[in-house]
């Protein structure tokens, strides 16, 4: 079984801050950091540091980006799934404050451009498909629709909303507190879930920050509640991205929905106390004891 991440990839310039600016406010960053990210590469590797064979499909510009993006994922990825555009590598401007909060603003030219529908190799019965919502809305909604009806299990994580946010149908949806509320039009979380599973024919995973995360599997009447280890957070920029990543990769090898949102809320928790998106995921080692650690036969 592999899972199939089809999303983005982008230059990360992050500037850490001792708070966000005002609106007309210039500040000085204490440090500064460059690396790779995106969501869809963010939970491609954490996907793939779980052990699960991960296929990951995005666009680059053919630009000094697209190298440093290349040699940043080589040994993370195979990059057989990377396009080239005529289009600027995307990029993103992240604020970071010292409580570890932050503000993205992000440069998309090659992921709307990106249609993963005509690529020749997709997903099939037994397989799995992650994607986010950093494409096109129809593109989206293809891509799961058509591997949906090819037997393959879908996990959407519809982040960032549009600005008139609608949710595809998918086997499972990780969603945080936020966007529960835009997408279900209710403020608790739990009602929020239940409204997002179709009547029960979805599973449902809100994250909750340092609160942990909610997990509504299919057909279950109640929301388990996971909490979060306590930490020192430094950053949370990628966090959901780590969740996200862990939990798809670990549903891709064969894990219970319930242990895989155990496993990812551990290692968002590892990923806030580093800097960085990419840079902030746990190792493979970390995941594969966190995966065969006290958590493994949890249900």
């Amino acid at each position: 079984m592999a899972l199939h991440v089809v999303g983005n990839v982008c230059v990360d310039d992050t500037f850490y801050v001792e708070r966000l600016p005002r609106p007309g406010e210039t500040v000085n960053a204490v440090a500064t950091m460059r690396g790779v990210g995106g969501k869809g590469a963010n939970q491609a590797v954490a996907a793939a540091r779980t052990g699960a064979d991960v296929v990951f499909r995005a666009a680059l510009g053919a630009d000094p980006d697209a190298v440093f993006v290349r040699a940043a994922l080589a040994d993370e990825l195979p990059l057989t799934g990377l396009v080239v555009l005529n289009k600027p590598t995307d990029r993103s401007t992240i604020l970071v404050d010292r409580a570890g909060e932050n503000v993205i603003i992000t440069a998309a030219a090659s992921a709307m451009a990106f249609d993963p529908t005509e690529l020749s190799s997709r997903p099939g019965r037994g397989d799995y498909l992650l994607m986010q919502g950093n494409l096109g809305a129809d593109i989206t909604k293809a891509c799961l629709d058509k591997a949906r009806d090819r037997g393959t299990v879908t996990i959407l994580n519809p982040s960032p909303l549009g600005s008139t946010p609608a949710l595809p149908e998918a086997n499972v949806i990780i969603v945080n507190a936020i966007e529960a509320e835009a997408l279900s039009g209710c403020t608790d979380p739990v009602e929020a879930a239940r409204r997002l599973s179709r009547g029960g024919t979805a599973s449902v995973v809100v994250t909750l920050g340092a609160g942990g995360a909610l997990c509504l599997d299919r057909g279950a009447r109640d929301a388990e509640h996971i909490a979060a280890p306590v930490v020192t957070t430094v950053d949370t920029s990628g966090a959901g991205d780590v969740f996200a990543g862990v939990l798809s990769g670990c549903l891709a090898r064969g894990l219970p929905l319930l242990a895989a949102v155990r496993i990812g809320v551990r290692a968002a928790a590892i990923a806030v106390t580093r800097r960085g998106t990419l840079a902030a995921c746990p190792s493979r080692s970390e995941i594969t004891a966190l995966i065969h650690g006290p958590l493994r036969n949890l249900s």
